[in-house]
């Protein structure tokens, strides 16, 4: 019986590494290095999904984005007794933009892929490129489809929609074109009235009831919020080292820049303070998130500069894959082995010679892991 046994045993152990090599013969084809530019083909293999989730999204957003504003919002003229205006702050003249949402939307997307494409003079990575501009797209695409949800289902009114709106309440009170409807000249006092008795340009009323959240300000900080932790990343500003003062003033220029397109909309009257903040908390988070997915790390100094493969795991070691992607060379930053090498003392711990961790910073490994000791 023991025989049986050991045979049977033996069999199913050979069936096992059969598999197992399958298997790993499997991840082995599927795998790529980060270190090689890769062809069109192999690019598109491990990209596709991606690209088809970026028509989707787009064919999505832009459906949306033309349909009309969902809700029936009342909204209150003037006061029967004087004529005076009910809510001044929605009354402001329609003006120019002064920056129109094009061109919020394409320096959102166009200055951060310069920077990224600038960075590769000192970096030279296909896929430091590949990740930062996936990314990038990630962002963009994300915030500008979840605003126009908001836009679509929630909106709100614009500091111009009574200029735009040319509101005539005869309208509701002779019942013309508004008959049925239990919402005009309603509430309190009969103050509220809806789109009905709006009689300027529809496309123009559509547009002056979709104020919330700003689009201008999604895209802006979208765009420049990423491009914001790629500098820091590739600078290395926030490091283990003093860093320069141009590198801190170099890393809030895509903020500022975001701030300063936000704001003109509250210049040029197109959108309420809160439309602005709401677009800012939107294209940030979507910023954060993106950069995280392409990227080893946010804040934590010693990753944070390292685009992520899709096959294989980060294993936050020091010998890994693209460890110099990034531009700065000071502090034993980006110059080989004088910032990475691990040497191992005889007491099981692990020091760093320079660089990444600090010259003989001693750091106590993980036992059984090959994952960084104090990863943030």
């Amino acid at each position: 019986m023991g025989f049986f046994n050991r045979r049977n045993r033996q069999g199913a152990d050979e069936g096992i590494n059969h598999v197992d090599g399958a298997r790993r013969s499997r991840h082995v084809d599927s795998t790529y290095s980060m270190a090689t530019r890769p062809s069109f083909g192999q690019w598109l293999k491990v990209t596709w999904l991606d690209i088809l989730t970026f028509v989707i999204m787009g064919v999505i957003g832009l459906g949306i984005y033309e349909a009309p504003p969902a809700p029936t919002r009342s909204f209150a003229v003037t006061f029967p007794s004087d004529g005076e205006v009910v809510y001044p702050e929605f009354a402001y003249p329609l003006r120019k933009e002064i920056i129109p949402i094009w061109l919020a939307a394409f320096l959102a997307a166009v200055v951060p892929i310069l920077a990224i494409l600038v960075m590769q003079i000192r970096v030279r990575s296909f896929w430091d490129v590949n990740n930062g501009i996936i990314g990038l797209l990630y962002s963009l695409i994300g915030a500008a489809v979840f605003q126009v949800f908001i836009k679509f289902l929630i909106g709100g009114l614009r500091p111009h929609f009574l200029d735009v709106c040319k509101p005539d309440t005869s309208l509701a009170r002779n019942g013309a074109g508004v008959e049925g409807s239990p919402y005009n000249a309603a509430g309190f006092n009969q103050l509220y009235y809806t789109r009905e008795i709006c009689t300027g340009d529809p496309k123009e009323i559509n547009d002056s009831l979709e104020s919330f959240p700003s689009g201008h300000s999604t895209a802006a900080f979208a765009g420049f919020v990423y491009l914001y932790l790629y500098l820091n990343a590739k600078l290395k500003v926030f490091a283990n080292y003093h860093a320069a003062m141009w590198k801190m003033i170099v890393i809030y220029i895509p903020i500022l820049g975001a701030v300063l397109i936000a704001g003109a909309l509250t210049i040029d009257e197109f959108h309420n303070w809160y439309d602005v903040c709401a677009g800012a908390v939107i294209g940030s988070v979507m910023a954060f998130s993106s950069y995280r997915m392409c990227y080893a790390a946010i804040w934590d100094w010693r990753w944070n500069h390292v685009p992520l493969n899709r096959s294989q795991a980060c294993l936050y070691t020091h010998d890994g894959e693209l460890m110099e992607a990034m531009w700065t060379r000071k502090a034993g930053w980006g110059v080989g082995s004088s910032s990475y090498n691990d040497k191992h003392a005889t007491n099981g711990q692990r020091i760093y010679s320079s660089g990444a961790a600090g010259p003989g910073i001693p750091r106590k490994a993980v036992a059984g892991q090959h994952r960084g000791d104090d990863m943030v």
